[in-house]
């Protein structure tokens, strides 16, 4: 079988498996939040650009239903298109076998595929335009023949290639900075700063900027300063050298678990040891991927970071790991990626049974031995069935009955919001908003003066005081009351009960601290 075969079967095969994740996985606090930018399409976003919103919208116009699996839909179809686009890349630069085992690496790492290619997340599109980005600088950078090389029109494509990154995600810019650290560091390529393609290059990139900026502009650039400085200032403010230590091993174990020890011990074995002997091919691959992975896993011991803000350095670097691999003896290559996707696979078909089913759940209709966790104690249970919330609000004439009476709906949390708004979304499109200190997008959304006189549903959660939650929003609206209680369940057992309130006329808009 050749090379282009096996990709097949390695796209389809890893297609199916992340289909079925998708399906059964309940959406994870983000994913909910990002159906809002669905609900509020703009120019670009308080936390993230615009790409978001068009991967997670685009199951959801294409099929009408609002689930799990209708907002992932962007996910699957964009990171299948990634692993070809990285095959080929590989396959550029050194040779098909290299570019296979680097998809087959990705295609096996959860924290590549559950990151950017199950998860409705800006990462889809990100991971989708750096492949492009990579793919593209191969074929300019290395054409495949011994003459000097000189600047062709495909820099015009890497630029918007780049400018599409960055309307993904903010790393799209340290792509773009990479980029320019490679041709400066590399002789044959400083002729990018003096060639006529740079230009247009710039001029194509800055287009491809426009509507980040032209939204940015009329919101006081409030995403480059959150994302620069706001999300960190307090965190940063104190730490010491021993705390720093601590938390970077923390991150970086992390970080290997993540992507599976057998893939991301080699991964970064093999990166260092080839920054000493880099050739132009890999000096490209590590200037690519290094910034990227190695200064945010630093950064966790600095402050608090995600898994996923290191992803796209890490995809850069799976193809030297996909090079140096291709050396070894192909019965050594198969029983690595063999057991690898064994225990993989094994590994998240039981946690996906238990999130899904409460199969480890103590006590559950579906438990095995008798399940090991009881739901208090259990933080997968912090997912929630948004198509079980549907029903319950469906099926409550108490709810539904003051739903028709009703203006919109809030709550005390801004992800929080997503969830409601997924639940509600097949049956009524009233607005979902959310009254915290921490709006994120609703700040830009909502005007909470437009509701002032207006009634509104409040809807909190169990994990909340609801003491707490509701004296915070009573002073904004004549009467806070409870209305109902509502339930959902896993393997028989109640997992999280939701408390819905009636919330008579807003007196006082909320006061967000940011927004226009």
């Amino acid at each position: 079988m050749n090379s282009r075969s096996q990709l097949g079967w390695l796209l389809l095969g890893g297609l199916i498996f992340r289909l079925i994740i998708a399906t059964f996985l309940p959406p994870g606090f983000d994913e909910a939040y990002y159906f809002l930018y669905v609900r509020h399409l703009d120019w670009s976003y308080f936390d993230h650009p615009i790409a978001v919103a068009l991967t997670t919208g685009i199951g959801v116009w294409l099929t009408g239903v609002v689930s799990p699996l209708t907002i992932r839909l962007g996910a699957l179809g964009l990171f299948t298109l990634s692993l070809w686009l990285l095959y080929e890349t590989g396959r550029s630069l050194f040779d098909a076998k290299s570019g296979w085992i680097a998809a087959a690496i990705a295609s096996l790492s959860p924290l590549f595929f559950l990151t950017c290619g199950t998860l409705t997340a800006p990462d889809n599109a990100l991971i989708f335009f750096w492949s492009l980005t990579l793919y593209l600088c191969a074929q300019e950078f290395f054409p495949g023949d011994d003459r000097p090389y000189r600047p062709t029109p495909k820099l015009v494509l890497i630029a918007l290639a780049v400018g599409l990154a960055c309307l993904s995600k903010y790393h799209g810019f340290l792509l773009g900075l990479s980029l320019v650290g490679f041709c400066l560091t590399s002789a044959d390529y400083r002729v990018v700063f003096r060639s006529r393609w740079l230009w247009l290059s710039l001029g194509a990139y800055g287009l491809t900027l426009l509507p980040l900026l032209y939204w940015n502009s009329l919101h006081e650039w409030i995403s480059f300063r959150f994302h620069l400085g706001d999300r960190f200032s307090s965190e940063t403010a104190h730490y010491s050298i021993l705390n720093f230590i601590l938390n970077f091993l923390g991150v970086f174990l992390a970080q290997i678990a993540f992507l599976f020890p057998a893939i991301g011990l080699p991964l970064w074995w093999v990166s260092l040891r080839q920054i000493i002997k880099a050739d132009t091919k890999t000096s490209f691959l590590l200037w690519a991927g290094l910034p990227v992975a190695a200064g945010f896993t630093l950064l966790g011991g600095l402050t608090h970071t995600f898994p996923a803000w290191p992803v796209p350095g890490l995809w850069s670097l799976s193809l030297l790991l996909g090079k140096s691999a291709a050396a070894w003896p192909h019965r050594q290559i198969e029983r690595w990626l063999t057991s690898t996707g064994l225990i993989v696979a094994s590994l998240l078909l039981i946690a996906l049974g238990h999130i899904s089913l409460g199969t480890l759940q103590k006590p559950g209709q579906y438990a095995i031995f008798g399940g090991l966790v009881s739901p208090s104690q259990d933080p997968s249970t912090e997912l929630s069935d948004t198509g079980q919330l549907g029903q319950q609000f469906r099926q409550s004439s108490e709810f539904q009955a003051a739903l028709a009476q009703t203006d919109f709906v809030v709550t005390h949390e801004y992800w929080l919001s997503g969830y409601f708004a997924m639940a509600l979304a097949n049956s009524t499109d009233i607005p979902v908003t959310s009254f915290t200190p921490d709006p994120r997008g609703h700040a830009f959304w909502f005007h909470p003066q437009d509701w002032l006189g207006k009634d509104a549903l409040f809807i909190s959660f169990a994990r909340s005081s609801q003491a707490e939650v509701v004296s915070a929003l009573a002073p904004y609206f004549q009467s806070v009351t409870p209305l109902t209680e509502l339930s959902i369940q896993r393997g028989g057992v109640i997992t999280e009960t939701f408390y819905v309130y009636r919330a008579k006329r807003l007196i006082h808009p909320y006061p967000y601290p940011y927004g226009p």
